[in-house]
């Protein structure tokens, strides 16, 4: 039986399976990721961890395909990471780094990339060679698959949807420098600034106006009626639907995947995001089928090991 490691890299864990050819997990596990000295003991760490592995369950060499990797930061198609600031990383090559550290063969991304590569092939995307994967958090982080591979894009930022611009008048700084991302409205801080704003402009009565809210509490308290938090995520939806309608005119996907912590709204989500989304999208584009993600933290290490596994 041939196997493969998925390594999921974080700021504060590598998370890492053993899996089969067949995509079955054999073993999940993870270690902590060291990043003091500019990061140097992360990959060395993720190395040792994994040839412990292969004495531990007598895996020979030989029955390893490779070892796949996802970093949280830019990764062009050969391997060449551009920056991974929350790793303390410059620009190197983690492919050949990591290849003489385990001696397996190695393939990297992006580990949203990677993410959607795995849900693409395991979960809400499964059956589809065409998805566009969306990760609604902190911020707005996306995965494009393209005939079932990955779109890295020339320098490895292929996928950063977030930042695409969608105000104009927009006076708070994104992360990335910029004014009027599309982060800055549909991630679960970008919710929370809508709400706030539609308070401001509003006289109603409002829950919110009595509670330091996040993400979570605006939509359960839509469901419950509340005036202005309804119409806080009917504006959330705008700017989400708007947002997707760009990306799929771009790349006319057969499925956007939504996932991360405001994805846990569940279909609430499709009802608010779609009437903008149709009313922007390319005409061509508008049959698109929505879905939830399904691997939850397991969609890196499933794609990370299916960038070894056709």
């Amino acid at each position: 039986m041939k196997y493969v490691f998925g390594v999921d890299l974080g700021g504060t864990t590598v998370k890492i399976g053993l899996l089969d050819n067949y995509g079955n997990k054999q073993e999940v596990w993870e270690i902590p990721t060291r990043k003091g000295d500019g990061g140097s003991h992360i990959l060395p760490d993720i190395a040792e961890a994994i040839r412990d592995k292969m004495k531990e369950k007598n895996i020979d060499d030989a029955d390893v395909a490779g070892v796949g990797i996802g970093v949280p930061g830019a990764v062009d198609g050969n391997g060449n990471v551009m920056q991974a600031v929350n790793l303390g990383w410059g620009k190197f090559n983690i492919r050949d780094e990591l290849h003489s550290l385990v001696k397996l063969p190695v393939k990297a991304g992006n580990d949203a990339n990677v993410a959607a590569l795995g849900e693409c092939w395991k979960g809400g995307g499964k059956g589809y060679k065409d998805m566009l994967m969306v990760t609604l958090g902190t911020g707005v982080g996306g995965g494009i698959i393209v005939d079932g591979k990955i779109l890295n894009g020339a320098t490895g930022s292929g996928g950063e949807i977030g930042h695409i611009h969608l105000q104009d008048d927009e006076v708070e700084a994104c992360g990335c420098g910029n004014h009027g991302c599309f982060e800055q409205y549909a991630s679960a801080t970008g919710a929370v600034r809508v709400a706030k704003r539609v308070l401001e402009a509003s006289d109603a009565d409002s829950k919110l106006r009595h509670m330091d809210f996040e993400c979570k509490d605006i939509f359960d308290l839509a469901k419950e009626g509340d005036e202005v938090a309804v119409e806080a995520t009917k504006k959330y939806g705008d700017y989400l639907g708007r947002g997707l309608a760009a990306v799929a005119s771009t790349i006319n996907p057969e499925i956007i995947v939504l996932g991360g912590g405001v994805s846990k709204c569940g279909e609430m989500l499709f009802d608010l995001l779609k009437p903008s989304y149709e009313k922007y999208v390319f005409p061509g584009c508008k049959d698109v089928k929505f879905a939830l993600a399904e691997l939850g933290n397991d969609a890196g290490i499933f794609g990370a090991a299916k960038m070894f596994i056709d």
